[in-house]
C-alpha cells in the first residue's frame, strides 16, 4: 500500500470530483504517454475507441439487450456510464484480433528477420466494469501463469493503466452476481469510478493511480458522497438478487452454479446438445465477444512478389471445422460437438486447466448470438433434466 511519501495519494483513499472534470483525467493519462480508449457510440453500439475528449463518451445513451438483441436509446437523465458492455472488452487491446509474430525480407537470396513491430504506446482504458476486470485476471492465469508466458500479451498487459467504473445498472443478459464477478468493482485495478448525480467519486487502487489522483489535485470525498458511492452497486446487487428491477425493465438472468463441471461433464450426450446445434449458425460471434476465449491460430502473410513474409496470430474459434482438424479430419465435425466443446471447456473443463470458470457473466454471449442462444438457458435445461 501506498504512504503517498512517492507523491502518490494512498491506495484505498477516496476523492471527488465534478462531472466535466473527467476531461482532466483523460489529458492527464495522455500527458503521461498513454493512449486512452473508452465507450463510444459507433455502428450503433457501444465499444471501446481511443478518445481524447469527454464529449466522445457515450452521454446519455443506455443499451437495451437480451437474446439476440442489442439496441441503443437515448435518455437525457443517463450519465457517462449508464450504458452495460458491448461487443469489445480488454481482449480487444491486450490480445489483438491481429498481430504480427515474425516478419521476414528475402534479400540477395537469404532471408532475414526483421525487428518486430513497435507495440506502440501504453494503454489506458476508462469505463472496465468489474465482470471484465474479472476477465483479465482469467486472460493472465492464461497467458501469463503457465509453463510457457506469452510475451506480447506479457508486454501489453505490464503496461495497461484500468480505470474502472462501478455499474449503475445490469442488462438482461447479465448474470455476474451468479458467477460472483460483480457488479460491484473488486479485483485488481489503478482506479474506480462511481458516477453520481452531480459529480464522480475515484477510488484509488494502486500507486500508478494515486499518481494520477495527486497531480489532478482532487480533494477527498465526503462520507455522505462515500456512502453514496458504496450503495450504488448494492441497490443494483440486490436489484439482480431480488429481481427487483422496475417493471418496465427487464431482469438480468442467473445461472445455478452449483456443480456445475461435474453437470456439464457427465451430460456431454444429452439430447439438449442437439436441439441447441439446430438453431446454432456457427457463427462464432459467441466466442469473438467473450472476454476470456483465447484461441488463435498462425497464418502466413506474403506479398505479391514472395519476398516479404508476416507471420500473424489471428483470433480463432471452436466452432470452425479448422480448429480440430487433424490428419483424418476433423475431430469434432457436427455442430452439436462444436457447441458442446465450447460450453463444457467455459464451465467446467477451463476450471481443469487453469482453476478457475471461463465465464465471468457478461452476458456477451447471449446479446451477440443471432438466434439468441443463451448459456444460461441451456444449463438450466440440462440441470432440470437431472432432477
Amino acid at each position: 500500500m501506498a504512504d503517498g511519501s512517492s507523491g502518490a495519494a494512498p491506495v484505498g483513499a477516496w476523492f471527488t470530483f465534478e462531472k466535466p472534470q473527467l476531461q482532466q483525467l483523460i489529458d492527464l493519462l495522455r500527458q503521461d504517454g498513454y493512449r486512452t480508449i473508452g465507450p463510444q457510440v459507433a455502428d450503433s453500439a457501444v465499444v471501446y475507441g481511443d478518445i481524447a475528449s469527454i464529449s466522445q463518451l457515450p452521454l446519455g445513451i443506455l443499451d437495451e439487450q437480451d437474446g439476440g438483441c442489442y439496441r441503443l436509446t437515448e435518455s437525457p437523465a443517463a450519465g457517462y456510464f449508464d450504458h452495460v458492455v458491448g461487443p469489445h472488452s480488454l481482449k480487444n487491446f491486450i490480445f489483438p484480433p491481429r498481430e504480427t509474430l515474425q516478419e521476414l525480407v528475402r534479400s540477395g537470396g537469404a532471408w532475414e528477420t526483421q525487428p518486430r513491430p513497435d507495440p506502440g504506446p501504453p494503454v489506458a482504458a476508462i469505463g472496465v466494469r468489474s465482470c471484465d476486470l474479472h476477465a483479465l485476471a482469467v486472460q493472465d492465469r492464461v497467458f501469463l501463469e503457465g509453463p510457457y508466458v506469452d510475451p506480447a500479451y506479457q508486454a501489453r498487459r505490464e503496461r495497461l493503466f484500468v480505470v474502472a467504473v462501478n455499474s449503475p445498472r445490469a442488462a438482461a443478459a447479465c448474470f455476474c452476481l451468479s458467477i460472483r464477478t460483480g457488479p460491484a468493482v473488486t479485483s485488481a485495478h489503478d482506479l474506480a469510478l462511481t458516477e453520481l448525480d452531480d459529480c464522480f467519486t475515484v477510488a484509488v487502487g494502486s500507486e500508478r493511480g494515486g499518481r494520477i489522483v495527486t497531480q489532478a489535485g482532487w480533494p477527498t470525498c465526503s462520507y455522505a458522497e462515500f456512502e453514496q458511492a458504496r450503495s450504488q452497486p448494492q441497490r443494483l446487487q440486490q436489484e439482480m438478487e431480488h429481481r427487483t428491477a422496475p417493471p418496465d425493465a427487464p431482469q438480468p438472468r442467473s445461472l445455478d452454479t452449483s456443480e456445475l463441471r461435474e453437470l456439464c461433464l457427465g451430460n456431454l450426450n444429452h439430447p439438449r446438445r442437439q436441439a441447441t446445434a439446430e438453431r446454432c449458425l456457427q457463427c462464432a460471434n459467441c466466442t469473438m465477444v467473450c472476454p476470456t476465449c483465447f484461441c488463435g491460430t498462425v497464418e502466413e502473410v506474403a506479398d505479391l512478389t514472395g519476398d516479404h513474409v508476416q507471420r500473424e496470430r489471428v483470433w480463432a474459434s471452436c466452432f470452425t471445422t479448422e480448429h480440430s482438424h487433424m490428419s483424418p479430419g476433423a475431430v469434432r465435425n457436427t455442430t452439436a460437438a462444436r457447441y458442446r466443446q465450447w460450453l463444457t471447456h467455459k464451465l467446467a473443463s477451463w476450471i481443469d486447466q487453469f482453476g478457475t470458470s471461463g465465464c465471468v457473466g457478461c452476458g456477451r454471449c447471449i446479446t451477440w448470438c443471432p438466434v439468441g442462444i443463451d448459456l444460461t438457458e441451456e444449463v438450466a435445461a440440462i440441470r432440470g433434466d437431472e432432477a
